[in-house]
């Protein structure tokens, strides 16, 4: 008879932990719920995006899959400001591609970027000649440039397999 009242008072114990787990995991999950939610609020009011693209919504692309297409000495008449005489800047441009993206295989070749060269080179001249000398001296606006260069782009092949553009070398006169 103390053997089955043991065995009852054990079973009673292991209902009773099993319950007061299962409470305790519920609460757990819940605040969890809640704290996720939180972050994810808060990075949504920073405009930060969890898992995509890096600085300057430039995307990680391994270097083993990246191509490079270089515009070299491009000539870009500026804008003038009252009273200045013309200025112009001379630029190297590169162009990042991903050989994994889809547009590679249409527009990635260098034959191909050779013929929408001149295209490419027209954006360009219209986007940096939009500045004035001043205001390309100025670090914040360079990378406004490249951004613009790099939505214009994007926008002109219908596809982000260019995934980032640099300047790499600006020279002002």
């Amino acid at each position: 008879m103390k053997k089955n009242l043991l065995s009852i008072l054990i079973l009673a114990l292991l209902i009773v932990n099993i319950v007061l787990t299962s409470i305790m995991m519920f609460s757990t999950v819940s605040a969890s719920k809640k704290t996720t939610e939180l972050v994810t609020d808060i990075a949504s009011v920073l405009n930060l995006e969890i898992g995509g693209t890096g600085e300057g919504g430039v995307r990680e692309v391994p270097l083993s899959q990246t191509e490079t297409y270089n515009i070299p000495e491009l000539t870009v008449a500026l804008r003038s400001d009252e009273g200045e005489g013309a200025h112009y800047c001379l630029v190297n441009i590169v162009l990042s591609m991903d050989t994994k993206a889809d547009g590679y295989k249409d527009f990635g070749s260098a034959e191909s970027m050779a013929k929408y060269e001149t295209l490419i080179s027209s954006e360009i001249n219209t986007i940096i000649g939009s500045y004035s000398i001043d205001e390309l001296r100025a670090v914040s606006a360079k990378e406004e440039v490249r951004t613009k260069i790099l939505e214009s782009v994007q926008r002109m092949f219908d596809s982000d397999f260019i995934y980032n553009v640099s300047i790499s070398d600006i020279k002002f006169s």
